[in-house]
């Protein structure tokens, strides 16, 4: 395991012999001097940024990280000789802590975008061409609704078109996510950003081990990430009475997308990689904060809302396979709720909630009683190819032939199509895969 508090010279050294590589070896394959790599991992000599990044290629190691502790070593070295270099290093801490009352001009500008997540069904490379067909084949509308949101990528998209717009998804994770992203609240970003960084300057090494820690620790994350995680989720709760309802969101949502980053995962959670987990730093960043006035937010079952609800168009886009996303993603959910519950199995989920019908035998029924039921002047239906998948859970619950007989019932539908690499973790053959969208104008 990797000390992140190791200088480069060392941990330069540790992946080197962790890949079993002598200095002969790293010379001769990257070009770099013999004497100055042995100079460099005794700690004699500290290496250029051009070096960092071509040792980072060569070992196939985290760019970023190694160049942090290159800068990190550079600011110890000017100072370790200085008479005053702790106090200094203090004042430079606190400056950085308080640097938005101290340099008003300072801004930072690295937030974390909705589209960064990694999610099965992420539509960001399709959501141009799905809301340019719908602009374009498709008259006055003004009111939006995304019932099966997801990341809600498309949700963005129509908050910037149409007057409003209702967002929906069953999850408790994603529900948070759209709150954080969108909703209209009281924050500080002042406080916010004072959260981050007293959480990115916790040393995981002593914490205790938590609720987190001690069941997802060393399997899905790695362990003091995961110590680090728990805490924080556990201070976020005990400051709720401290925190606005968007703040609160905000922090979430944040720890959600920057967890993403560090995860054991293929990007969720019914399952982790069963390989030593390399020790890595866990630093938090702000996600990016909006406000909107048009939006409307429900985590309701999809049927059951669309009785309640009316608008112009609704795009429906709903898992179609036997994947529950409550169980692919039960990791956020359980952080979110916060609940503790008893987990079981090796993927260590939480007793089943908030499952699909859309991922049973029931998806047609379901499907054909949603796009009668919704009050609505146009259906865009988002579809995929995957039923000719080689295994049963990523079978399509309901055929592309059933879902054009269901809508051309409701209505006068078309049908665009676009080629697509899909995300893919398991067997399924994604040859010619293809993005089908049904636009159905409603009989009146």
């Amino acid at each position: 395991m990797l000390d992140t508090i190791a200088s480069v010279g060392n941990i330069l050294k540790e992946i080197r012999e962790t890949n079993n590589l002598s200095l002969q070896d790293v010379t001769r394959l990257t070009q770099i001097n013999y004497t100055l790599l042995s100079r460099i991992e005794t700690g004699k000599r500290l290496p250029t940024k051009e070096q960092i990044k071509r040792l980072a290629v060569f070992y196939k190691y985290d760019e970023k990280e190694l160049i942090t502790h290159l800068i990190s070593d550079k600011i110890i070295y000017e100072i370790e000789n200085e008479e005053f270099g702790i106090e200094a290093m203090q004042l430079a801490e606190r400056k950085i802590q308080y640097g938005q009352s101290l340099f008003p001009e300072y801004e930072i500008q690295d937030r974390i975008k909705l589209e960064s997540r990694r999610y099965i069904g992420n539509k960001a490379k399709l959501t141009n061409w799905i809301m340019s067909i719908i602009e374009n084949k498709t008259e006055n509308v003004e009111s939006f609704i995304d019932i099966f949101a997801g990341t809600a990528i498309v949700s963005q998209s129509a908050l910037k078109k149409y007057n409003k717009v209702i967002v929906n998804d069953l999850l408790y994770s994603n529900n948070i996510i759209y709150k954080a992203f969108f909703e209209k609240g009281d924050w500080d970003k002042k406080k916010l950003e004072d959260f981050i960084h007293k959480y990115n300057f916790i040393n995981s090494e002593p914490l205790k081990d938590n609720y987190f820690s001690e069941n997802f620790g060393n399997k899905f994350f790695e362990q003091n990430i995961a110590k680090k995680i728990g805490y924080i989720r556990e201070d976020i709760e005990n400051e709720k009475q401290n925190l606005t309802e968007k703040e609160f969101s905000v922090l979430l949502a944040s720890l959600i997308y920057n967890m993403d980053k560090v995860a054991n995962t293929v990007g969720h959670f019914d399952a982790y990689i069963k390989k030593p987990i390399r020790k890595r730093q866990f630093q938090l960043k702000l996600i990016e904060i909006n406000e909107f006035d048009n939006i409307e937010i429900f985590r309701e079952d999809a049927n059951t809302l669309s009785k309640k609800i009316k608008a112009d168009i609704a795009y429906i886009d709903p898992p179609y396979n036997s994947r529950q996303y409550s169980r692919f993603y039960h990791i956020y959910e359980t952080l979110i709720k916060w609940d503790k519950p008893k987990l079981f199995g090796v993927a260590l989920k939480p007793e089943p909630e908030n499952m699909s019908k859309y991922c049973t035998v029931k998806a047609k029924d379901s499907f054909k009683e949603l796009v009668n039921n919704l009050d609505v002047k146009y259906l865009a239906v988002s579809y995929n190819n995957t039923y000719k998948s080689k295994s049963k859970s990523s079978e399509n619950k309901i055929k592309l032939e059933e879902i054009k007989e269901i809508l051309n019932e409701v209505g006068e539908t078309t049908i665009f199509e676009q080629s697509y690499k899909a995300f893919n973790t398991g067997k399924t053959d994604f040859s010619d895969h293809k993005e089908f969208l049904f636009l159905t104008k409603k009989y009146e």
